[in-house]
């Protein structure tokens, strides 16, 4: 039998842009040693450790956690692309689930550099050559707008054709992103917008303007996992436990289909989500709060449907009534999302589980979704990975 896998602890720093931040060690040594100390353990109890980035040298991993101690424990180098925290996550929890660590650290942390995503090893094949002929094939390249730009733009232009929603259902998602936002002392963009002023912004492709993409932002996040064996030995009382989790990648439909939807990631959402239900028994009309990964405000709208939180072709009304936010039928990135707290590509993962783990303590503040039991994590990278978390309040 699999251990049950707690999340006994859990840390992150503000995030911020890349010019006031901190380096890459300094925040990754700050978000671990807070979730240490939120588990309420010592560093030395920490058997194995899981470090994310995306744009670095190797061994970032142990620069960043040596500043808590050199404990010769196992540190692994994780690169997933926009998921690689919980794809961190999902390796310590497979190392607690499996028997290997009683107490395994996740990590993720990103130092990025101003501007839109680039490749940075142009001497060798792309990772993303393939999504790059299919988006060439069916999207024209307006305006020399960034490859990320063209293939959630593109995904949510082919959403708009065919189910005819209006720009405006775009615009309020980012709306929405704001508004949660302004109760988020961690997020970098807490201003309210109107809807007038998301699409009165820079257009930068498709449906997406400027206020409709995430900016380029520095951060780090961390959780510690631990099983159930080590907590009550230790006299420990974890809150709450990591119910499901599915990690999938590309199934050949995001290559053949020639569906904008499924090149941006949609059926690698559905499938793993599908599977986190089913394996857990929770139904999607059974999650209270969910942090999906709204790297552009198309990208939300379409994963509402592959998460199943509303039927195919029923986003436009699931945003219109106000069912993806407070009052609703659920809350939707409370952190303020992507869109507004900031996409450090190795920390994000990872600042959604704890934003999750502390809705599910009753630890959110004025973001707190009332009586929130049940929670989903979704976090994608293209390329590709994509990591389905179900959260349960056990305490």
């Amino acid at each position: 039998m699999a251990e049950c896998v707690f999340v006994l602890g859990v840390g992150m720093v503000p995030f911020t842009t890349p010019s006031r931040s901190e380096s890459y060690d300094v925040m990754g040594e700050r978000a671990a040693r807070l979730a240490v100390e939120d588990a309420g353990i010592e560093y030395d109890d920490v058997q194995q450790a899981f470090a994310g980035y995306v744009f670095g040298d190797s061994t970032y991993g142990q620069a960043a956690l040596y500043g808590l101690g050199q404990t010769s424990i196992p540190i692994v180098n994780v690169n997933n692309n926009c998921s690689t925290g919980s794809s961190a996550l999902y390796l310590a929890r497979q190392a607690v689930a499996g028997g290997n660590a009683d107490v395994a650290l996740a990590l993720g942390f990103e130092q990025m550099q101003r501007g839109a995503l680039a490749a940075h090893w142009t001497d060798r094949p792309s990772p993303f050559s393939r999504l790059d002929e299919v988006t060439n094939s069916l999207v024209d390249n307006e305006d020399g707008a960034p490859m990320a730009a063209r293939y959630f733009g593109g995904a949510g232009a082919a959403y708009a054709r065919k189910f005819g929603l209006g720009d405006d259902t775009f615009a309020k998602i980012a709306v929405k992103a704001r508004t949660h936002a302004a109760n988020n002392p961690y997020a970098v963009f807490r201003d309210q917008l109107t809807v007038e002023e998301v699409l009165g912004s820079p257009h930068v492709f498709g449906p997406l303007t400027r206020l409709q993409c995430c900016p380029p932002t520095c951060g780090a996040a961390a959780a510690v996992l631990c099983s159930e064996s080590f907590a009550r030995a230790h006299g420990l009382t974890p809150a709450v436990a990591i119910k499901e989790q599915v990690m999938t990648s590309d199934s050949s439909s995001t290559f053949t289909d020639r569906d904008m939807m499924k090149v941006a990631g949609y059926d690698m959402s559905r499938l793993a989500a599908d599977r986190a239900y089913d394996r857990s028994g929770v139904r999607p009309s059974d999650i209270d709060v969910v942090e999906l990964h709204d790297c552009f405000t198309t990208n939300e709208l379409i994963t509402y449907e592959a998460l199943g939180l509303t039927p195919v072709g029923t986003a436009e009304k699931f945003v219109n009534d106000g069912d993806n936010t407070y009052g609703g039928k659920v809350v939707v990135n409370p952190s303020g999302g992507l869109l507004s707290k900031g996409h450090p590509l190795g920390a994000t993962g990872l600042a959604q589980c704890a934003e999750l783990v502390w809705q599910l303590r009753g630890e959110a503040d004025a973001r707190q979704v009332a009586g929130a039991r049940l929670a989903l994590q979704h976090n994608i990278g293209l390329g590709g990975a994509c990591v389905v978390t179900i959260y349960e309040k056990i305490a």
